[in-house]
C-alpha cells in the first residue's frame, strides 16, 4: 500500500501499481501546466514518488510473471 512516503507492494498487484504510477504521471503533468514546475520541493517529492512507484510496479510485474510461469510449468527438478 502507499502511505505517502513509501509503497508497500505486498498487498498490490502489478495492475494496481501501474494505475498508481499513471496517476502520479498525470499529477506531474498537471503540476507543470499549473505552474508548479518551479516548486523544487514539490517536484522533487513527486519525482521521488514516481521512482518508487516505478520500481514497485516493475518488481510486482516480474514477480507475477515468474509466479504464473511457475504455476504453468510446475516445480523445477534437477
Amino acid at each position: 500500500m502507499f502511505d505517502g512516503n513509501r509503497i508497500d507492494e505486498s498487498g498490490w498487484m502489478a495492475v494496481d501499481l501501474k494505475r498508481h504510477l499513471s496517476r502520479l504521471r498525470a499529477e506531474r503533468a498537471l503540476a507543470s501546466l499549473e505552474g508548479l514546475g518551479g516548486n523544487s520541493t514539490y517536484m522533487s517529492d513527486l519525482d521521488y514518488d514516481l521512482a518508487a512507484a516505478h520500481h514497485a510496479y516493475v518488481g510486482a510485474a516480474v514477480t507475477e510473471i515468474a509466479t504464473f510461469q511457475a504455476e504453468l510449468s510446475g516445480p523445477q527438478v534437477g
